[in-house]
């Protein structure tokens, strides 16, 4: 199956951006990483048994690209609620390969694939805290990631290719979080892991059944600004990448069109799963992205009674702190619904449940 997409993306970066030449290299290079990475996972097991120790309460965030995820992910991790992945690390998720790398990490960032990313929307290097849905992207070369940057542009629509409720690779996905994090665990010397997943907005049930003891934090936007945004991210490093803007027309609209219902198909399958009690809700924290952004103080009391976390003085003084830079922050990631061919209409009907139940 892995073959089967990397041929398809093969054919839809050919077809769609003219490169035929540069993805075999691209290919070539990621081919004998999984062989280094596989050998060096070898080598861990031996000389790393903590590895092995099973995870304790993780904490994970969850929501839709650009709803605050990546503040509180990076904000609770600085401030010693847990630790991450840094992206370089799931690129190289082996903790063997990691300590003969790190010395180069400077170097890297000339090829990383961190330079497309739109530092209007958060600053972000191969030193990064990032969403471990790119792991997947690595490893299995699947996923949400992408269907989001390549497999939308083909031709026939392939969102089938990574739906939970079609293709259902849960136990494949969360046995290699539980790997990765375990490895992340003993290489970032931490006791509690906190991942990002906005995959999981679509498929939490089963992520709670596998870790029947993570805490979860969902966070949730007005759609009218974290759907435009969401779009503006992904066609920013397309466009900073392959010159997204300068396609036809029609290949602009069919990629938007997909990926403007994958974005929503997230929202409304965690409503769907939350308004009829498939989710445990005593483990889940809903969070308002208003609330992160204007009430930051009593959001971090909730999280921290929630997560079972220490409140210091420190840590006090920290959240006071951040709350005042909150209240003043202003985004620079600018976008607008008329570049996307949406409506205000249009995003207000289609998510007229998430308003209901959310953010009314």
């Amino acid at each position: 199956m892995i073959l089967k997409r990397i041929l398809r993306v093969y054919l839809v970066v050919g077809k769609t951006f003219g490169k035929w030449i540069s993805p075999i290299f691209s290919g070539i290079a990621i081919s004998v990483l999984r062989i280094v990475v596989f050998l060096g996972q070898q080598i861990d097991k031996i000389l790393f048994p903590k590895i092995h120790r099973p995870l304790k309460n993780p904490i994970v965030i969850v929501g839709n690209p650009r709803s605050g995820t990546t503040f509180l992910h990076r904000f609770l991790i600085e401030n010693g609620f847990g630790v991450g992945s840094q992206l370089w690390q799931m690129v190289y998720p082996s903790i063997i390969i990691q300590k003969m790398l790190k010395s180069f990490l400077p170097l890297m960032e000339f090829i990383s694939p961190a330079r497309h990313h739109s530092t209007e929307a958060h600053q972000t290097s191969l030193s990064s805290v990032e969403t471990d849905d790119v792991s997947l992207l690595f490893r299995f070369f699947d996923g949400f990631f992408l269907y989001g940057f390549f497999l939308s542009f083909d031709e026939e629509d392939l969102f089938e290719w990574v739906d939970p409720k079609i293709r259902n690779t849960s136990k494949r996905d969360f046995d290699w979080f539980e790997t990765m994090w375990s490895r992340n665990l003993v290489a970032n010397k931490g006791d509690r892991y906190i991942g990002k997943l906005f995959s999981l907005s679509g498929n939490l049930p089963a992520f709670q059944q596998k870790f029947p003891d993570a805490k979860v934090l969902y966070m949730i936007r007005d759609p009218l600004a974290v759907i435009p945004s969401g779009l503006s991210l992904v066609t920013g490093v397309l466009d900073k990448k392959f010159g997204f803007w300068s396609l036809e027309k029609k290949i602009q609209q069919r990629f938007i069109s997909r990926l403007y219902k994958a974005l929503l198909e997230l929202l409304i399958r965690f409503h769907d799963d939350w308004v009829h009690d498939r989710i445990d809700k005593e483990k889940v924290l809903v969070i308002r992205f208003d609330s992160m952004m204007n009430q930051f103080e009593s959001l971090m009391t909730r999280i921290i009674d929630f997560t079972g976390h220490e409140m210091t003085d420190e840590l006090q003084n920290t959240i006071q702190i951040e709350a005042e830079n909150q209240r003043r922050y202003e985004s620079g990631h600018r976008y607008n619904l008329e570049k996307f061919g949406l409506t205000e209409d249009q995003i207000r009907k289609d998510c007229e449940q998430i308003y209901r139940t959310f953010l009314i």
